[in-house]
């Protein structure tokens, strides 16, 4: 077999990877929902707002494999790549996003490998993410495989901010005038400060009982008050 022959049989085998790891997702995502169903009976609230999915497409794998001059085979992508599958978690509150992580450490059926907190250590840019790298247990017919999947967690807020980050570095080419950097960063700290004063004001509704509850927010509608 020639070495052209070989790269494209390579090749071939990890096109085939988007079914191993759509089913990795599946199944970390159906861990989460009952995460957020359990929670929710407990505590009253779901802390996940919402939950979105991404595969990489084999050409950015092959790319990956060739720049860290790792073979291109199925153990060499599983073992060695740990973004090919990659999971969004999008909570209301700060808070939320630390007590799911607290919970993920807690199961044996989810081995968490890696933590960056850009929350607490933001990017220079203002970027805040939570990013975790785990591993989920994937039974096949001859073995069970423990598959990477990279799951960031961020708030609402932060997600709003991420998201136009990213279409802004899309429109200059990644080349961004320097004082719409500056906005951007400054757009962050804004970010942030919302999180906190959100999460103020749910500590405050909170500390609430329901008759105390009821009374501010009779007080509150302006038909009650009108003369």
């Amino acid at each position: 077999m020639s070495k052209t022959d070989m790269i494209m049989k390579q090749y071939e085998q990890v096109k085939q990877l988007p079914t191993l790891y759509q089913l990795a997702l599946e199944e970390l995502e159906t861990k989460i929902k009952v995460i957020q169903a359990e929670w929710k009976i407990r505590n009253g609230y779901p802390p996940i707002e919402h939950i979105k999915t991404r595969l990489k497409e084999p050409n950015s794998i092959f790319s990956k494999l060739q720049r860290k001059g790792f073979p291109l085979t199925l153990d060499s992508i599983v073992d060695k790549i740990y973004d090919v599958a990659g999971m969004r978690i999008v909570c209301a509150f700060v808070k939320d996003i630390y007590l799911i992580l607290e919970h993920l450490k807690t199961r044996e059926d989810i081995r968490i490998v890696e933590i960056k907190d850009y929350i607490k250590n933001p990017k220079s840019n203002g970027y805040q993410s939570l990013h975790v790298i785990v591993q989920v247990p994937l039974v096949l017919f001859e073995d069970t495989r423990w598959i990477y999947v990279e799951i960031q967690l961020r708030t609402l807020a932060m997600d709003f901010w991420a998201s136009l980050e990213h279409i802004i570095y899309y429109k200059f080419e990644q080349h961004v005038p320097a004082h719409v950097t500056e906005e951007l960063t400054e757009a962050a700290r804004a970010v942030d400060q919302l999180d906190r004063k959100m999460l103020e004001l749910r500590k405050e509704i909170l500390s609430y009982n329901h008759e105390d509850w009821a009374n501010t927010i009779q007080k509150g509608l302006p038909w009650e008050n009108a003369q």
